[in-house]
């Protein structure tokens, strides 16, 4: 992504999510710069608010070999939440979110159909963010409990080759 292209970014994601057409914009923006990973994960924001972000995830292809979704993958939809939360606090400050602490407690297996991950701020401040992540199977039965803290720094950063 060129500096152009993250100014534009954040400019549409810095915005009243409060109003329904402005949680429907960030949304498409969300889902077309996922990244790599989530993309491949099959992972899709559903929902947005000042004080919620929900997404979805097969688990069909994030199985691990006894046919169950993959501890792993909970976490990875986890931290895409969590982080995409922060980043969206983040940018209204000027800074970007990097992961710095996570943890998952596996609470029962899926093995098909879709989980849908809600996350929710535990606290937001101005250099660090918390949020739990609440993974659960079509019949609303809690998956995963997770927690994230991301670190907010200078947005210099993310154009810094280290």
């Amino acid at each position: 992504m060129t500096s152009t292209e993250s100014t534009g970014l954040t400019e549409r994601l810095t915005v009243d999510l409060t109003d329904p057409a402005a949680q429907q914009a960030v949304l498409e923006v969300i889902n077309a710069h996922l990244g790599e990973l989530p993309s491949r994960m099959g992972i899709r924001f559903t929902e947005i608010g000042p004080d919620r972000l929900v997404a979805t995830m097969p688990v069909e292809g994030n199985r691990q070999p006894l046919g169950l979704l993959h501890g792993g993958a909970s976490c990875v939809f986890a931290e895409t939440l969590g982080s995409t939360a922060a980043a969206i606090h983040g940018q209204r400050r000027g800074r970007v979110a990097v992961g710095v602490d996570i943890n998952a407690t596996h609470h029962r297996a899926a093995r098909s159909g879709t989980v849908t991950g809600v996350c929710t701020p535990l606290y937001e401040g101005g250099s660090v963010t918390t949020y739990a992540v609440a993974i659960s199977d079509e019949s609303g039965r809690l998956v995963c409990s997770a927690r994230l803290t991301c670190q907010l720094i200078k947005s210099s950063f993310a154009s810094s080759a280290e």
